[in-house]
């Protein structure tokens, strides 16, 4: 099951926040270093845009892209593979009291952003756009 990004409703908390961002740092360190002996990984270079942890912590799912987002499924089936590894990595650095499992998905992110940058460079929409002044408020 994916796991949804953005979800409505309370939101996570200042420590899932904390911890998240704590692991997404030490994930990219680890990943950056080449600390697993795993040539299919190291010749990767994986960008980690955010790491969103469960409420109790336990389950940590990292959003990755591979630089260019060039072979992304592969990044993606050799992190998956060396997940417990670097689970124990990613530990090891750091202070908590369970060492949180690791899922990995694709940080679709930079796609989002290139499908509203195309929509807007689409003449109709920026027609639309630009008509709609705030002296054109004021009339209604």
């Amino acid at each position: 099951m994916a796991q949804n990004r953005f979800s409505h409703g309370p939101g996570p908390s200042q420590r899932q926040l904390r911890v998240g961002e704590l692991i997404r740092r030490t994930l990219s360190d680890v990943l950056l270093r080449g600390d697993v002996h795993d040539p299919d990984l190291n010749r990767h270079s994986i960008t980690v845009g955010e790491v969103r942890t469960s409420p109790d912590l336990k389950i940590a799912t990292a959003f990755v892209l591979p630089l260019g987002g060039a072979e992304a499924q592969d990044a993606l089936a050799a992190l998956r593979r060396n997940a417990p590894e670097l689970r124990h990595l990613v530990a090891r650095a750091m202070s908590l009291k369970y060492a949180p499992q690791l899922r990995f998905q694709l940080d679709e992110t930079f796609d989002r952003l290139d499908d509203t940058r195309r929509m807007f460079a689409d003449e109709r929409v920026r027609r639309d756009v630009e008509s709609d002044t705030p002296e054109d408020d004021d009339e209604r």
